[in-house]
């Protein structure tokens, strides 16, 4: 039996910080035992958000061959170039050493699209295939310099070029790279980000709860809840503003990223410190608390604008009964029904947050109901752990078949 080499490139490590992260645990976990794929894939040795533990080499994760690439910290934001490049070097070499032939290189995100072209050939000179993961529209993220924006929008379009495959997680990613790019002819996929639908380990009574509850001052199901990285493009000046206008007598509960220049030019325009409901509690990286402190959240607010499916919304949907969400297509397509939806137009999102405390307990559930099942008709980590199975298999057979 011929087995399919894939090797991954792009994810920090193999913790639960952050989504490409988590996708490749899962993807890694639901495929062990596979004897048609053997995975390769490339973690951070040390630098901004590399694994715990900085020891050099390689190791063994579920049957996959997992090599750690050092990083010069002094590189700063360029790390993320470096690595992926560096890995890709590593991956192209292991392959030559050991007479693989045939591999798939998957690159998740559009960071080298300048120095692609090579690395592409040497790929093809193995028989093999470049796939990539766009990802949503880094080069539309506010928290980007101007020049910064422009080299991701070049970047994403010289990766879209040199790519034999794009796999998107969202279906509006696809229409847009088809679009945008119709002109390099590119193959394209539609596979979704995975959630999972098992609850919090946590019982409603277990003291690592009980005690953030009181140490925030919170009780069950008397606060809002948003989730996400402390950036303009998430809305939070619109979600904050719009939560302070409403006769909510619940709290607005913020979990998010230090951010700390941010923070004062909303405090600046919203002087939200007056306002006793608004608590930015920090981050909560126990994954069991963070999902007690979803269940428990009487809704959850999304103002995500920029990218494809984003991991916080499904993990809402799989946890939290209400979901409040930003109107942009991104967001509609996975929640569909089972969301709620406000834009930035004045008193909107006000108006849906008291809508919201009106409703029925039967009318709540009904929703959380509905919210659960899409997640498991579209996004359970299984099902897309068996269409990149499917993807795997049949675009290396087809390669082999050439």
């Amino acid at each position: 039996m011929t087995q399919q080499h894939v090797f991954i490139i792009g994810s920090k490590g193999l913790g639960s910080y952050g989504g490409y992260e988590t996708f490749v645990k899962r993807l890694l976990d639901c495929h062990e035992g596979n004897g048609q794929i053997q995975y390769h894939v490339a973690c951070k040795q040390n630098g901004d958000g590399a694994m715990a533990g900085n020891a050099s080499g390689s190791f063994s994760y579920r049957g996959a061959n997992c090599f750690k690439i050092p990083v010069p910290e002094r590189l700063g934001p360029g790390q993320a170039i470096y690595y992926d490049l560096a890995a890709l070097k590593y991956g192209i070499r292991y392959c030559r050493a050991r007479g693989i032939t045939e591999p798939i290189f998957y690159i998740l995100a559009c960071r080298v699209g300048p120095f692609l072209k090579r690395y592409a050939r040497q790929i093809r000179q193995l028989g093999g295939q470049l796939f990539i993961n766009p990802d949503g529209h880094e080069w539309r993220r506010g928290k980007w310099p101007y020049l910064i924006r422009k080299y991701w929008q070049l970047s994403e379009r010289l990766m879209v070029k040199q790519a034999d495959h794009v796999v998107c997680d969202s279906i509006a990613i696809e229409r847009y790279i088809l679009k945008t790019y119709g002109k390099y002819e590119p193959r394209t996929s539609f596979i979704a980000y995975g959630s999972d639908l098992a609850g919090s380990r946590l019982a409603d009574d277990d003291q690592r709860f009980t005690e953030w509850l009181k140490a925030k001052g919170l009780r069950p199901f008397s606060y809002h809840l948003i989730v996400g990285r402390f950036v303009p493009e998430n809305n939070f000046e619109t979600m904050i503003r719009e939560f302070m206008a409403s006769q909510s007598q619940k709290d607005l509960v913020i979990i998010t990223t230090a951010n700390d220049k941010f923070l004062a030019q909303l405090e600046a325009r919203l002087n939200f410190s007056k306002d006793r409901r608004i608590k930015f509690v920090g981050t909560v990286y126990d994954q069991d608390l963070l999902k007690k402190i979803r269940e428990n959240a009487y809704a959850y607010l999304h103002g995500h604008s920029v990218g494809g499916t984003n991991p916080s919304l499904l993990e809402s949907l799989s946890s939290t009964k209400l979901n409040l969400l930003y109107k942009v297509p991104f967001n509609q397509e996975v929640a569909r029904q089972a969301g709620l939806y406000w834009d930035k137009e004045k008193g909107s999102l006000r108006r849906l947050i008291e809508k919201a405390e009106r409703l029925s307990r039967q009318a709540v559930q009904e929703f959380g109901q509905a919210a659960r099942q899409r997640i498991e008709q579209a996004y359970s980590w299984p099902l897309i752990a068996s269409e990149y199975e499917e993807l795997w298999l049949t675009k290396g057979g087809e390669a082999r078949a050439k």
